[in-house]
């Protein structure tokens, strides 16, 4: 994982997965998950990106 990876992941989440996995679910999910509660989002960001 790069810097740039985990400085997204922390700042801006939903485009950290969107960088990786593209539009789909996983991104959907972790837009809602951003949405409810910053900090879900920034787990499942770490989760996915791993």
């Amino acid at each position: 994982m790069s810097i740039l990876t985990i400085i997204l992941n922390i700042l801006l989440p939903p485009l950290a997965v969107f960088l990786k996995h593209g539009l789909g679910t996983t991104f959907l999910l972790n837009l809602l998950l951003t949405l409810i509660g910053w900090l879900p989002g920034v787990i499942h960001a770490f989760y996915v990106n791993q």
